[in-house]
């Protein structure tokens, strides 16, 4: 039990003095509980608030401190690899688990980088953990797939497709085509197997089957204005789920993205503007699209922001208009929903995991200090 505490449970209750009593689950909620516990930890009336979750991000794909040895985030062979895992690539011994922990962040959505136009399958999973089998909260949790500047800067070097936008638009639209091909031609041998063939497998196209029948959702990496249109044209086009990511053109398309209402997963805006596509970077993009309505999630992008850095990057939008509010749901429930986790984790509800951050402000504010960091409810962070 954590008592004396000033619950916030991003699912619309407050308790100003409340209590949450867990297990592995969260087992109760409120002002007061009647039973027993084994322990009781009293917050001295901090704040108690869901874990925290980086929407996207390349935690242990990008491993600290290793160089070339642990970066195995970008397998840039071949622009087409949805095969790809990344529960195969993590590296839960990178550093950044630890910081993130520390920081009070309890998931991490995870996966390849940017360098391919389909780059592979992201996955959820916690921060704590010495193999990632035991770390996982879903995987694969999304399809990750790359517009702009990317795929044409690392295809032109090696002189192959795609050196433009059209041809990294036209291999996934290929992909697309042919991943629902697949399936259909799947489902008739699967209902009448005696009338119709199974068709010969494939490796890269069984991957894809998830985003064809909207298990998945993909997530687009778009930040020019025309690339974020170009991924809404592609979800309406194939009926597939997607996510916007980086985003860092919404407001130039904040009323197309407001009539549209992907989710959207804003940064790293706390960069410098080191290429064209992201000459438009401005924290002022996050108050626009959060009072459109839009579920908007703040990601670090880690590396290029790192991990703990999560909470300043909430604090930079609110100090640039964001309402605090959103922007704490915008590193809790909001992140979770846009990457379909919420039925595990994102907000304290008795039933979730029992995934706990303790602070001594909300982490929206510049000077928020993480005191506490619970993980399936076992405490991994505590400072005095």
């Amino acid at each position: 039990m954590i008592r004396n505490a000033h619950i916030i449970t991003c699912a619309g209750a407050e308790y100003e003095n409340g209590v949450i009593v867990f297990d592995d689950k969260i087992r109760f909620v409120g002002d007061a509980y009647e039973g027993d516990t084994d322990e009781i930890i009293d917050a001295e009336g901090r704040y108690v608030i869901p874990g925290l979750i980086d929407a996207h991000c390349h935690v242990g794909l990008f491993a600290d401190s290793t160089g070339f040895e642990g970066a195995d985030g970008n397998e840039d062979s071949d622009p087409i690899t949805p095969q790809l895992r990344a529960i195969d690539g993590i590296y839960p011994q990178d550093r950044a688990f630890s910081e993130a922990r520390k920081a009070g962040i309890t998931t991490v959505v995870t996966g390849p980088g940017s360098a391919n136009a389909i780059g592979g399958q992201f996955a959820a999973v916690k921060t704590a953990g010495i193999c990632v089998d035991d770390m996982i909260v879903k995987a694969p949790c999304a399809m990750k797939m790359a517009l702009g500047e990317n795929p044409k800067s690392v295809y032109n070097e090696k002189e192959q497709t795609p050196v433009t936008r059209m041809g990294t638009l036209a291999i996934i639209r290929e992909t697309l085509i042919k991943a629902k091909n697949y399936g259909d031609e799947l489902k008739k041998y699967e209902e009448d197997s005696e009338e119709n063939d199974r068709p010969d497998f494939d490796m890269k196209l069984e991957a894809m089957l998830p985003v064809i029948n909207k298990e998945i959702p993909v997530k687009i990496h778009a930040h020019r204005a025309d690339d974020i249109c170009s991924a809404i044209r592609l979800a309406k086009e194939f009926d597939i789920d997607v996510t916007i990511e980086h985003c860092s053109d919404g407001d130039i398309v904040a009323d197309i993205l407001e009539r549209e209402n992907p989710p959207v997963n804003l940064g790293p805006t706390l960069t410098d503007r080191s290429k064209p596509e992201l000459k438009n970077l401005s924290f002022e993009t996050y108050k626009n699209l959060s009072d459109r309505g839009l579920s908007v999630a703040i990601i670090t992008d880690h590396p290029e922001i790192t991990i703990e850095n999560l909470p300043l990057c909430a604090a930079l939008a609110v100090s640039r208009g964001m309402n605090a509010r959103s922007a704490l749901y915008a590193i809790t429930i909001n992140a979770a929903r846009n990457c379909r986790i919420d039925d595990r984790v994102g907000s304290l509800q008795i039933g979730k995991d029992a995934d706990i951050a303790v602070f001594d402000k909300l982490p929206v504010h510049f000077d928020a200090k993480c005191i506490m960091t619970f993980i399936n409810g076992d405490i991994c962070v505590q400072k005095k």
